[in-house]
């Protein structure tokens, strides 16, 4: 799995003031909750969406939603969006997945056989969603970052997927089995990674139940469950702007070149691209219309074209236009 990596750019020197808006990991609780993601650890029974609503109903907010969904016998990483942070889920859906598979073979079988057969299925490969599925059943291409296998016992095959967003691990098992000719099904899942989050930020509901209680003494637990929304954009490259160039956007303007501040290297034209201001606050995500190197020498002209808005507006003043 290829992840980008990005370097900071500064097209235009400037410094933010301190009297507007706020570091994203001091904002006071509330403003957290409210722009916020927690990583559950889904438990097996419920479904995603029930997760998603013991969240909203734990923190008492009026809206919450998950990421991809889990069928409820699967357990891991759940990233939940919460209120206003849920504008941000068009682009989790996106995120490549690591699951732990537990696949049973069911017939004997030899393990350097079924190491060969493995690696036909690394790499893009055509799936049909299982008869219990929400999608439509037709064939799809998805991608097979890695496959590996960890351990066999008996007929027990543990498997570590990396994959594309929508790969069905179910169908996955089952092709495996019939290029053996053996048969196999999916015994066991839990999902590892999703985007940026592993199981090491995981927590359980519970976890934050006590959290949420424990807050009005002292928030620290609750600020190590609850993150910014901004950590949750790793993989979108970044656009720092400047003060003045703030409020226009939250009005619902296109970035023009004249508010850029800094950039990631490496972006590509039509590339979906994360819009903070110079304090790192998510103000907007949008379209980029140009590459890095051309944002970098671009004198005037819209540079991005804003899809959603996430700060709201007055957070920053009015300023005269830039061009």
């Amino acid at each position: 799995m290829n992840q980008r990596t990005f370097k900071l750019l500064t097209k235009k020197q400037a410094e933010t003031n301190k009297v507007y808006g706020i570091n994203p990991d001091k904002r006071p609780l509330k403003d957290l909750i409210n722009n916020g993601i927690v990583i559950i650890n889904k438990p097996q029974g419920p479904t995603s969406h029930q997760v998603s609503d013991y969240v909203k109903k734990i923190l008492n907010i009026s809206k919450a939603g998950h990421s991809g969904t889990l069928d409820p016998n699967v357990t891991g990483v759940l990233p939940v969006a919460l209120a206003k942070s849920t504008k941000i889920l068009e682009y989790f859906f996106r995120f490549k997945k690591e699951y732990i598979a537990l696949m049973y073979v069911h017939k004997d079988f030899d393990r350097k056989e079924l190491e060969k057969i493995i690696e036909k299925f690394k790499g893009k490969i055509k799936q049909i969603p299982p008869l219990k599925s929400a999608v439509k059943r037709v064939e799809r291409t998805r991608e097979i970052y890695y496959l590996d296998i960890l351990e066999t016992e008996g007929r027990n095959v543990l498997l570590r997927v990396g994959c594309e967003a929508g790969t069905y691990i179910r169908t996955l098992c089952h092709g495996i089995g019939k290029e053996l000719k053996t048969g196999a099904h999916m015994s066991q899942l839990i999902r590892t990674k999703s985007g940026p989050f592993t199981d090491k930020d995981w927590h359980s509901l519970y976890d934050l139940k006590d959290a949420l209680e424990f807050s009005k003494e002292n928030e620290s637990e609750i600020r190590k469950i609850i993150i910014p929304v901004e950590k949750a954009i790793d993989f979108i490259p970044k656009i720092y702007v400047l003060d003045s160039a703030v409020d226009p956007l939250c009005h619902g303007s296109e970035l023009y070149s004249g508010g850029i501040s800094k950039l990631d290297s490496d972006i590509k034209e039509k590339d979906d691209v994360a819009i903070l201001t110079l304090k790192g606050e998510l103000v907007a995500v949008g379209k980029s219309l140009f590459s890095s190197e051309d944002l970098m020498n671009q004198l005037s002209g819209t540079s991005v074209k804003t899809n959603k808005v996430f700060m709201e507006q007055g957070t920053y003043p009015k300023y005269e236009k830039e061009s």
